[in-house]
């Protein structure tokens, strides 16, 4: 058996219906897995103890120069280095073991807050030094986000990538949640400097975690198949000596020509540029529902509701974990966001913003689940590096494009309505936007639904056990233990290639 093929024990093998009512919070299945529990225990430490920075970063920056326009600087600088990296380390995933990216992108990123503590502490007060430092945190980030969605598949079987997404999620966004809040309480006791400290010994967590996988070398393609991840791999005309700039065109040669993933990855780009108005917030907050100039907690709750929504969802992830109309959940949560849009557009009161914000978060907790798992079991293994790239690209760019478009749209709207009557400017700007991109949301999400009917087909294998596949000649260790004599789960990669997944997307 392969070092990479993992058996879960019998608990983690379940049907397709909860036992009990339990089984309608949040879906454990996974945790069954060793070698997914220790990394996800990791991540929680993480998320909460490794998410400083995101307050203490700009923090600094603006106390060094009192100018936002070096905050904004430093955002910029972030999202050019992790989209480079989320391209560069997808052709590397495809290339080498991810057990070793992991580990170098962890550890990068501990050097880095390792970095920007000693600068602190030193009284350091160079916006170039700064920004360097943001940069390489961009770079290490966006290799994590990369390398770990490439690497999930390779742990967890088909049939229960739903809930492991749901569980990495539900802890991306408490820890997006907890982690600024209690930096700022932080802050004032132990300063700047100690958070970029806290922050890297949290990533000592991960760093032992992912030390304890077994080696994650990339799979031989297919025996059979179409030959379409073979060309992706780059394995003709030159192998592993291929280019790194031809294996990125290949890859997304490989992505452009499967309806199924560019209809996933064009829906989820719809609902995020279209659907996301938090630029529009602060305007919202303080010209329709009343709030105070410069912030306030009207703001503050039109912030939080959103994350309170897709939190809640994750605590009831197996309401809907072990559906199998993954493609149909991905084009019905996307509508359903933009008519939550549409709603906060047009709520007379706070709360009925508040109550639609949590809701839209809600569903796009379904939308991400079941984006990510389809991208990660119809993608094969020697593509799925570079694909996961251009899904990390898609999920960051997404919502920086978003904020442009609205903050653009709403100051102009602002100029032609303002001289008109200062209300009537403040109702025109804020709400026609937010309601117009919701309802751009329904009407492209409904359109690639119907012009791509790959994508409403589609259906997950079921959850199956089937026979062991022949023992390797030389005994390697398999990850965790066995329990009891159940047959094992086929992994990711073999339960679903792209070829089988293609098959399936067929059926009606």
């Amino acid at each position: 058996m392969s070092a990479t093929t993992v058996r879960p024990p019998r608990s983690s093998t379940c049907s397709s219906r909860p036992a009990s009512a339990w089984a309608f919070t949040v879906d454990c299945r996974p945790l069954a897995i060793p070698a997914f529990r220790r990394m996800w225990a990791a991540s929680v430490i993480c998320a909460v103890g490794g998410s400083f920075s995101v307050v203490a970063v700009p923090t600094q920056l603006f106390t060094v120069t009192g100018s936002s326009a070096a905050v904004g600087a430093s955002a910029g600088v972030s999202f050019a280095a992790l989209v480079a990296a989320a391209v560069w380390s997808g052709v590397l995933a495809d290339r080498m073991d991810r057990r070793t990216m992991l580990l170098a992108a962890h550890l990068g990123l501990a050097l880095t807050y390792a970095a920007l503590w000693l600068q602190a502490i030193l009284g350091g007060r160079s916006v170039p030094v700064l920004l360097v430092a943001v940069a390489f945190q961009g770079l290490t980030y966006g290799t994590v986000l990369t390398t770990t969605g490439a690497t999930v598949p390779r742990l967890v079987p088909a049939g229960l990538l739903p809930a492991a997404n749901s569980l990495s999620s539900l802890v991306r966004y408490g820890g997006s949640v907890l982690g600024p809040m209690l930096a700022g309480v932080l802050v004032p006791v132990v300063g700047l400097g100690t958070l970029y400290l806290f922050d890297a010994v949290a990533l000592l967590a991960v760093v032992g975690a992912v030390a304890m996988l077994p080696p994650l070398p990339p799979l031989p393609p297919p025996a059979t198949g179409t030959g379409t991840e073979e060309c992706a791999a780059g394995t003709e005309g030159g192998g592993r000596g291929t280019s790194a700039a031809r294996r990125t065109l290949a890859g997304f040669r490989y992505l452009a020509a499967d309806r199924l993933l560019v209809a996933v990855l064009a829906v989820d780009l719809a609902a995020m540029v279209f659907g996301m108005p938090s630029a529009l917030f602060p305007e919202l907050a303080r010209h329709v529902f009343g709030g105070t100039a410069g912030g306030g907690a009207q703001t503050g709750l039109l912030y939080a509701a959103y994350p309170a929504g897709v939190f809640a969802a994750g605590l009831l992830s197996g309401t809907f974990t072990r559906a199998r109309r993954h493609g149909a959940l991905v084009a019905v949560a996307a509508v359903a966001w933009g008519i939550t849009v549409v709603l906060v557009g047009l709520a007379p009161e706070l709360w009925i913003a508040l109550a639609a914000l949590m809701l839209g978060g809600a569903v796009n907790f379904v939308l991400s689940t079941f984006r990510t798992t389809i991208v990660q079991a119809h993608t094969g293994d020697a593509v799925r590096g570079r694909v996961q790239g251009a899904l990390t690209v898609v999920l960051v760019g997404g919502p920086q494009i978003a904020n442009v478009l609205h903050g653009s749209a709403a100051a102009a709207l602002q100029d032609v309505t303002g001289p008109l009557h200062d209300a009537a400017g403040a109702l025109s700007g804020p709400r026609v936007v937010i309601c117009a991109g919701g309802l751009l949301t329904v009407v492209t999400v409904t359109a690639i639904a119907w012009a791509i009917p790959d994508l409403r087909r589609y259906i997950a294998p079921a959850p199956t056990l089937t026979p062991a596949p022949a023992p390797a000649p030389a005994p390697v260790p398999v990850l965790g233990p066995v329990a009891g004599p159940a047959s094992p789960v086929v992994p990711a990669d073999r339960v679903s290639p792209a070829s089988a997944s293609r098959a399936r997307a067929g059926r009606g």
